[in-house]
């Protein structure tokens, strides 16, 4: 599969927020999920003076007018998926499981 190389939207065009989050990894995740399904977005800081307008900022993603409905199609898809964020537990004392243990 060849994959084009990541190319940001040109400012000159028209973009859509697609994405929110008060997290920066949260949104580097989702900017890294959109460019590996071949949309090309673009992440932006939305930082507010606090004493003027307190709990204003962020990080928002935009992508193309024309890929909007794509990026938050692929965007739900990752929030539905199950198990994203559950952990497996690992017996690390390199001891066989005892009998009727598992």
């Amino acid at each position: 599969m060849n994959q084009r190389p990541a190319v940001r939207p040109n400012p000159n065009e028209k973009l859509v927020r697609v994405f929110d989050t008060e997290q920066e990894s949260e949104a580097m995740v989702v900017h890294g999920l959109l460019e590996s399904t071949g949309i090309d977005s673009d992440i932006t800081s939305l930082d507010a003076q606090q004493d003027i307008l307190p709990g204003v900022g962020g990080t928002i993603i935009l992508v193309r007018e024309e890929d909007a409905e794509q990026a938050r199609r692929v965007i739900e898809e990752y929030r539905q998926a199950p198990g994203s964020d559950e952990t497996a537990e690992i017996d690390i004392s390199g001891l066989p499981p005892e009998e009727g243990q598992k």
